[in-house]
């Protein structure tokens, strides 16, 4: 089922937003905390992000700027903004589509049935066993689940994704995030390595994750063992 996060400080819209959306068939998620939006948004790890420009705390703009930095999306704007030099400064931030207050039902579902369409055939997708990481956006799917990975765990899963079962080396590791082995501190990547662990256990990945002493590390699950 396809989620949508829905970020609208107006509760009666918000409300309204969710049943229409439920009705279709799609998964709602709204965020009603605005010092934490941001933060909410990605760890929703949403099929597609409803988002109003004029919040509380927070621009709109600036969200729309984070998020498509960190490869989230689509982000569909809906706004009372109907000003041009809002809509091109939203799309320039990285909105994928922009509609403006009154919107009929019909015309948003329509837009999102397509950007939801057209990011799925965008994904690149690594697969080993259960698992599946999408190499544009670093999010990791296993079955139902998905959570959003930062940079520099989504290079680890990543190379630990391609090799599995076969064992990456800490060298490569080091290779891969820093462009060379020399002088790096093991340390730095073991702190990697346990912030990777920790993130992925609400997707029951952690023990996947294996330390092969003296030499770095291996995924095994699925079809991977």
């Amino acid at each position: 089922m396809e989620k949508i996060v829905i970020v609208e400080d107006d509760i009666f819209l918000r409300d309204e937003l969710k049943n229409i959306l439920e009705k279709e068939g799609y998964s709602v998620e709204c965020i009603s905390s605005f010092d934490t939006a941001l933060e909410d948004v990605i760890l929703a790890s949403p099929s597609l992000i409803i988002l109003d420009l004029n919040l509380p705390k927070l621009s709109g703009f600036d969200i729309c700027r984070a998020l498509k930095a960190r490869g989230i999306g689509p982000i569909l704007v809906l706004t009372s903004r109907n000003q041009l030099r809002d809509e091109l400064h939203a799309l320039e931030l990285g909105a994928d589509d922009y509609l403006t207050k009154p919107c009929h039902p019909k015309r948003l579902i329509a837009r999102i049935e397509k950007l939801i369409y057209l990011y799925a055939n965008m994904r690149v997708l690594l697969n080993a066993g259960d698992f599946q990481l999408d190499e544009n956006t670093n999010i990791l799917y296993a079955g139902e689940d998905s959570i959003s990975l930062s940079e520099n765990e989504g290079i680890i899963m990543e190379a630990l994704m391609k090799a599995s079962p076969s064992v990456v080396k800490k060298e490569e590791l080091f290779s891969l995030l820093w462009g060379s082995s020399d002088y790096v501190d093991e340390n730095i990547l073991q702190v990697n390595m346990t912030r990777l662990r920790k993130t992925v256990e609400t997707v029951g990945l952690s023990n996947k994750i294996k330390t092969i002493r003296g030499i770095g590390y291996q995924l095994k699950g699925g079809n991977c063992e």
